[in-house]
């Protein structure tokens, strides 16, 4: 254990002692950058050359005046490259791995954004690139699997376990271990051992340093609320960062309720009682086990909120009540999706959709004075089969079929 990253009681570096000299240097190659102005410079020019940045806030007229409350906005990080937050995150940790001089690039992946992004990034830059994901969410995510594949990364699917992000996590770290000296490990939220939370967190701010002078340009206000969902936590922390000094700006976060509550329900550790205080995958937060220490299995409708634990930061926030934790179920997540889409022509991914699904139920409680902000932190280009699948869509179902006769016929020719 190192004796650094701590939030009050939360975070630290559990790791093995061979990866002690590998997370050293990486947390000085971190802190030099952090000090070194010229870095912030180049990655913000990478950004707004690559990623289309600053991305904008967008009012929701209709909604705002449907639910009669307060009027709500959302920051469009969906119009990121990649089309979502994650690639903020990704672009530079790639700026550290060629200042460390490493020649390849690892990522775990849940709902495949991650994945993307990293391989993205490992393509600009000329990295081997290898992601590791849980077999379930591969099946469910199968879009962002091909086109990881088409931008030269080695996908692997993780068999064990859950089949899920927790399972891709360890298996990323079994490959780091094996390959430190020319790897680095590009973990994509804000867990796991220092220096990843901070780091994760201080390239995510871009958003909230962004949005807290849209908003004041925009209205001229702070707004009263600023929502984001929370798996891991990088785009809550992200939004988040940039109205910590601000103690008139609520912060929400919400996770993902699932089936509602009970042991392998859902994945809400801050906002149920579920969670508890351990150690795992290399520091200390709320996981969801059980009284031996053990992980339970976790469920979502969205491939990216289902992690059995959370930032070491956002316990940190939460035990100190500076956030405000929710959960919104698979069925309020889909329903707010489908509303966010026909009535204002945006896409939310469906672990965005938390954040508009708890926001759309308290706006109308809301001054109409007062302004909110959500996060929309990736579109749902990636959730079609699932959310098609969820709604029951006919004509989706027939597609789907049509296309299994075709690959069958061309099977039997």
């Amino acid at each position: 254990m190192r004796n650094t990253g701590y939030y009050s009681q939360f975070g630290g570096a559990f790791i093995p002692e061979i990866l002690v000299p590998t997370f050293d240097e990486l947390e000085t190659a971190y802190l030099e950058a952090k000090d070194d102005p010229s870095f912030w410079e180049e990655y913000l020019t990478l950004m707004s050359t690559y990623s289309c940045r600053a991305t904008p806030i967008t009012r929701l007229d209709n909604l705002s005046e449907q639910l009669g409350g307060a009027s709500i906005y959302c920051k469009r990080e969906d119009l990121n490259h990649t089309g979502a937050h994650k690639v903020n995150n990704v672009m530079g940790q790639g700026l550290l791995t060629k200042r460390m001089g490493k020649t390849r690039v690892i990522a775990e992946t849940g709902a495949g954004q991650h994945g993307v992004a990293t391989a993205t990034m490992a393509a600009k830059f000329g990295f081997d690139c290898t992601i590791y994901m849980g077999a379930h969410d591969v099946a469910r995510q199968r879009p962002n699997v091909f086109w990881m594949e088409q931008m030269g990364a080695e996908v692997i699917a993780v068999t064990e376990g859950s089949q899920t992000l927790k399972d891709a996590i360890n298996e990323a770290f079994r490959d780091w271990v094996s390959n430190m000296d020319n790897t680095h490990y590009a973990l994509g939220t804000a867990c796991g051992p220092h220096p990843f939370p901070e780091m994760v967190s201080w390239f995510q701010s871009i958003i909230g340093t962004e949005a807290r002078e849209q908003m004041l340009e925009r209205t001229g206000n702070l707004p009263s609320r600023v929502y984001a969902c929370v798996g891991g936590g990088s785009n809550a922390m992200g939004l988040f960062s940039g109205f910590f000094d601000d103690e008139e700006v609520e912060l929400v976060g919400v996770e993902a309720g699932g089936r509602g509550r009970g042991a392998g329900e859902h994945a809400a550790r801050l906002a149920y009682d579920d969670a508890t205080i351990g150690v795992a995958q290399g520091y200390k937060t709320f996981f969801l086990q059980n009284r031996d220490g053990q992980m339970q299995d976790t469920h979502s409708v969205s491939a990216g909120l289902d992690y059995v634990g959370v930032s070491p930061i956002l316990s940190h926030l939460h035990e100190t009540k500076r956030v405000r934790f929710e959960a919104a179920t698979d069925d309020d997540v889909v329903a707010a999706m489908q509303r966010t889409v026909r009535n204002e022509g945006l896409i939310p991914a469906l672990e965005s959709s938390h954040a508009f699904a708890q926001a759309y139920a308290e706006a109308p409680m809301m001054s109409k004075d007062e302004n909110i902000l959500i996060n929309m932190s990736g579109r749902a280009d990636k959730d079609i089969f699932t959310v098609a699948d969820a709604i029951e869509d006919p004509k989706w179902r027939e597609f789907i079929i049509d296309k299994a006769k075709g690959y069958q016929k061309g099977v039997n020719q």
